[in-house]
């Protein structure tokens, strides 16, 4: 059948109408970086540390190995993209007080703080001052346009960069890298080197501050 040239102008019009009346369909949630601070405030020392997936029926091991938290002090905890949001965290203090946090989506905060303080025994003497420093630990995050083939991290006190600390790796497009450091050094030089042999710096960071570190 043959429209009418009128009818047939008022087509493109009449499909433009609907497309705009259907709903959108939602664009995928963007992921987000469930790592984050875990804050000491509790008024005493944090001797144990676990964090796990909300949905793993194990806490795993003790993220503090064999150091403490002291009162004052923050642990960067390192998650994986992929282990989701959600997430259990559970501390045990030094009198040996458990205390837990349940399906926290960790993806939307930067830090938790454990706690109100707890009770002092009689006589105990002051609560310690917060720690000077804190744990300088971070992620480095390649969101370059570029796989990272060297990434040097010292103390900006020093003179040298030390080793480098991908070895013979490299550190693809999207995926970061844990940076362990000791705790109480929280001012440090970050040097990298792209694939084409360009280098990039930050200097003097405070890294006790912060839980990524993103390249560029």
């Amino acid at each position: 059948m043959i429209l009418p040239r009128r009818l047939t102008a008022l087509i493109p019009l009449v499909l433009g109408l609907l497309a705009a009346a259907l709903p959108l369909a939602p664009s995928r949630a963007q992921s987000g970086d469930p790592s984050f601070n875990l804050v000491n405030r509790s008024g005493q020392v944090i001797n144990e540390i676990y964090v796990s997936a909300t949905r793993e029926p194990n806490w795993g091991r003790d993220l503090l190995g064999q150091s403490t938290l002291a009162n004052g002090a923050t642990f960067p905890v390192r998650i994986a993209p992929a282990a989701g949001c959600r997430q259990d965290i559970r501390v045990v203090y030094a009198d040996g007080r458990p205390e837990e946090r349940r399906n926290q989506d960790t993806c939307a905060i930067t830090e938790m703080v454990f706690g109100t303080a707890a009770p002092r025994a009689p006589n105990a003497g002051p609560v310690p001052a917060p720690a000077q420093g804190g744990n300088p630990s971070f992620n480095l995050v390649n969101r370059g346009r570029a796989q990272i083939r060297e990434i040097y991290v010292s103390s900006s006190r020093d003179n040298d960069w030390g080793p480098d600390r991908l070895g013979q790796n490299t550190l693809p497009i999207g995926q970061h890298l844990p940076v362990q450091l000791p705790q109480g050094d929280c001012v440090n030089d970050i040097r990298i080197v792209w694939m084409d042999g360009r280098p990039e710096e930050r200097r003097a960071v405070d890294t006790c501050q912060l839980v990524n570190v993103v390249f560029p």
